[in-house]
Parts: structure tokens; sequence; C-alpha cells
């Protein structure tokens, strides 16, 4: 009899937690579905409050920038340290600068400017709305008719579609430098050969897609932290796990979507082979 309660409990904890997700699932594209038709009613209207979404772009610009310089050199040293070690042993030195740059363009920086946004951007947007939520000014803003959803969910959404691709040419741009370094200055590599390599496998095509995505991902992150933050609940230490949660959630979120993304270029779009 202990065993079978045991049993019926845990399978009912196990329903009730993926009911609750589904649930929070939910309530995560109401909000996003909410704040974006907010969004375009009030730019197509004027009545969008564009100083909010300059301030926010700022901010998130100013968290991210330094740190994706951080990320980006050391990122596109060891690609192309890794990359080229296994091109001189097969004897393609020559495609060295395709496939680490390659590597970096279709997968890293996007990838890694969803990390420092969510890492960055995203704990901050948590901490900021949920110290405000358990304050009670989102409450309040709620009492006197304005929707948290259109006053504070929109302009951070906005913001990330123009600093997400900026952000992702910046890790672009210093990763295949600095795996151009690497490779020029200390493995043999031809400067020619390198660039060449680049140019011959890559194209605009791979470059909107890298932007795309890393939109994308930025607007899953934002959305997870803002849910997170106007969910918080129980003083200092809601808000610490609201932070905690926007962040894990919102790097799994984006690697699960980056996985799907991946597969459905890999189907429909043709790959350049020279």
């Amino acid at each position: 009899m202990g065993v079978s309660q045991r049993g019926s409990s845990t399978l009912e904890r196990f329903v009730d937690a993926v009911l609750s997700a589904i649930a929070t699932l939910g309530r995560l594209i109401e909000l996003t579905a909410g704040s974006f038709a907010h969004l375009l009613r009030d730019i197509v209207t004027g009545r969008h409050k564009w100083r909010d979404t300059l301030t926010q772009t700022s901010f998130f610009a100013g968290v991210a920038g330094i740190p994706a310089v951080l990320v980006a050199i050391p990122f596109g040293v060891i690609l192309s340290v890794q990359v080229g070690s296994l091109t001189q042993q097969l004897g393609a030195s020559s495609l060295a600068g395709a496939a680490g740059a390659l590597g970096i363009l279709q997968q890293g920086a996007p990838i890694a400017s969803a990390l420092l946004i969510g890492g960055a951007v995203g704990s901050a947007i948590a901490a900021d709305l949920g110290a405000r939520t358990v304050r009670d000014e989102i409450d309040a803003m709620r009492t006197m008719g304005i929707d948290p959803a259109r006053r504070v969910v929109a302009p951070r959404l906005l913001a990330v579609v123009f600093v997400a691709p900026l952000v992702c040419m910046e890790i672009i741009f210093v990763g295949v430098t600095a795996g151009y370094f690497i490779n020029v200055s200390f493995q043999g590599g031809a400067p020619g050969s390198y660039l060449g390599g680049f140019g011959q496998f890559a194209g605009v095509g791979d470059l909107v897609i890298a932007i795309a995505k890393s939109i994308l991902f930025g607007i899953v992150v934002v959305a997870i932290a803002c849910q997170r933050g106007l969910e918080a609940r129980g003083g200092p230490r809601g808000v610490a796990d609201a932070v905690n949660a926007a962040v894990v959630l919102g790097v799994v979120a984006s690697f699960l979507l980056n996985l799907a993304v991946t597969q459905l270029v890999t189907m429909f779009v043709t790959t350049k082979a020279g």
C-alpha cells in the first residue's frame, strides 16, 4: 500500500509539473504576442514611447558590448587552433579559414549572442522587473489602467531586435579576426588562403541566417526574462529565483531553438560548395 501511494504521489507531482510548464509556456506566448501587438499598433499610430526604446537599446548595448569582445576572442582562437590542427593532419590547410570562420558565422556567433543577452541583459531585466513587482509597482500600473506588456515589455522587445544583430556581427568580426591572426601568425597559414577559403564557402545568406537567429534568440530570452520578472513573488528571494530562472530558461530555450532552426536550414537551404 505504501509503495502504491508513493508511486501515485510521484505520478501526480509529475503531471502537475507538466501542466504547470504548459501553463507557463501559454502565459509566455500570450505576453509576447500581446506585447508585439501593442508595439505594432503604437508604431503605426505614432503613440510608441521611442525614448523608452532608445534607453533600453543603449542599456542593452552597454551591457553586452564589451563582454561580446571578451567572449569572441577566445572563442575564435580556440576554434582556429582546433580546426587548424585538424586540417593540417588531413593535408587540407587551405580549408582552415573556411571551416573556422563558418563555424563562427553559422553557429558560434548566434549562440554566443544568445548567451550574452541571456546572462547580461536577461538577468538585468528579470532583476529590474522582479524588484518592481515585489514592490507592487506593476500592480499599481494595472490599477491605473496601464498594461505592463505595453509599457515595460514592448520597448524591451524592440530594443533587443536592434541590439541582437549588432552583438552577433561584433562576435563574427572579432572571432574571425582572432582566428585569422592565430592561423597566419602561429599555424603558418597564408593570409590569402584563409580569406579566400572563407569567401568561397560563405555567402550573404549565411550572414542573414545568423542575424535572424540572433534576433529570434534575443526575443525569446527577453520575453522569458520579462515574464519571470513580472511573476516574481516573495520579496528579495523571489527576485533572485526569477533572475536564476530567466537565465537558465533563456539559455536552454536558445539551444533548443538553435537545434530546430539549424535542422530546418539544413533541410531547405542549399549549402554553398565553392
